[in-house]
């Protein structure tokens, strides 16, 4: 919940390659106080069912600067494993994944809500700013 004072950020993540909510993917949050401060990582979550996180850490105050760290590779691979025991002939396709990790960084100000959805699939990529 964002303040007077803070920002505050949400985010979910869409697998396009299936339509579905990517589910169990880890997300990390940093912020920082200005272009020229080092970032402070705050901590993560990750996706749940919905392929949102629903518990990411609150910024602190005078934050200008966020960064959400999404590890997508293991995602792929956990998909990849089980699609491989459902379907013995395709284990030897390789992992697929080009994008292991997704950092997407945007600038904040005091008192907005910002709601960051990523669109991914094993290629690719999208994100907006979203409501």
């Amino acid at each position: 919940m964002s303040s007077s004072t803070t920002a505050s950020v949400s985010t979910h993540i869409l697998d396009t390659s299936v339509g579905r909510p990517a589910e169990g993917v880890a997300v990390r949050l940093a912020a920082r106080a200005g272009r020229d401060t080092d970032w402070q990582a705050l901590g993560g979550s990750a996706t749940d069912g919905d392929g949102r996180c629903k518990d990411l850490p609150a910024l602190p105050a005078g934050t200008t600067h966020v960064r959400l760290d999404f590890a997508v590779e293991p995602y792929f691979e956990m998909k990849q494993a089980d699609a491989q025991q459902d379907a013995p002939a395709n284990r030897d396709s390789g992992s697929g994944v080009f994008f292991p990790e997704v950092a997407i960084t945007f600038a904040v100000v005091p008192g907005e809500h910002y709601h960051v959805p990523l669109l991914l699939n094993p290629f690719g990529y999208s994100v907006y700013r979203g409501s």
